[in-house]
């Protein structure tokens, strides 16, 4: 078996370590990116805290562009913020409610807080929570997403 030469010893090395080469794709494991399968799922996934980082997305030469961009940033930034891809030819009500007329489109969901009930008698086993909406509207790519989480003071590593 013929030894490997210096420099394929620091391609190989390069590969391996650093975050921003970009000449041969990344071993990311397992994806990252939840696919939306109903709003339940969604609103459960709020209420675990994190900020939600949502595709909204159709078929598209771009889609896949996107597709390997959430990968990456997913990968990067579990656990602490979770990544979402909506179908929305699939989930046409969801991806409505948001108003927008030109896709694939960016949101971040971010910050539930509960909401005061303001003194009206609601269903005790109703909680409602208060969500602020970002429309994404950076370079789309793991650095765009590192730069709109430091320009919205999002929290997206354990060294921050």
């Amino acid at each position: 078996m013929e030894e490997q030469s210096f420099f394929d010893k620091m391609m190989v090395n390069l590969r391996s370590t650093c975050k921003y080469y970009t000449g041969h794709p990344k071993d990311l494991g397992p994806s990252k990116v939840i696919h939306f399968t109903s709003e339940r799922e969604f609103v459960h996934l709020l209420h675990q805290g994190h900020p939600v980082v949502v595709a909204f997305t159709i078929k598209c030469n771009y889609t896949k562009h996107l597709d390997k961009v959430l990968e990456e940033a997913a990968a990067e930034f579990y656990p602490q913020i979770k990544f979402m891809r909506v179908e929305c030819p699939k989930y046409i009500g969801f991806c409505m409610t948001r108003q927008k007329k030109d896709y694939p489109f960016i949101e971040m969901f971010h910050s539930p807080e509960q909401a005061s009930n303001q003194g009206k008698a609601v269903d005790p086993n109703v909680t409602k929570y208060a969500v602020k909406v970002l429309p994404y509207n950076y370079d789309v790519s793991a650095y765009g997403f590192r730069e709109f989480f430091k320009r919205h003071n999002v929290r997206s590593s354990n060294h921050e």
